[in-house]
């Protein structure tokens, strides 16, 4: 798996502006198979940066009804990393 496909995209919502803006962490949405140490590669080497931490969460997908048709959204991960201190914020995530 190369770094383009662990970090899929970043989530920008407001619970994750507000956590890169406080807490020095960014927020992605992460290839379903990748582990801790792919993602903290994959963000060192993209976005040139040092990573204290990264935290994922797997969700499972929702059931989604159109009419008589039901079927269920793709399971999916998201990873919060942690910067450095010191580190500079990338501003992708600008609104």
């Amino acid at each position: 798996m190369n770094l383009y496909e662990v970090l899929q995209r970043p989530l920008v919502t407001e619970k994750g502006v507000a956590k890169k803006d406080n807490e020095r962490t960014l927020c992605f949405q992460v290839h379903a198979d990748a582990n801790k140490t792919q993602v903290k590669a994959a963000v060192e080497k993209l976005f040139k940066v040092k990573v204290d931490e990264v935290r994922t969460a797997t969700f499972e997908g929702k059931l989604r009804r159109r009419g008589r048709f039901s079927g269920y959204r793709s399971d999916w991960k998201k990873a919060y990393v942690k910067l450095k201190a010191g580190e500079k914020v990338p501003d992708f995530a600008e609104i």
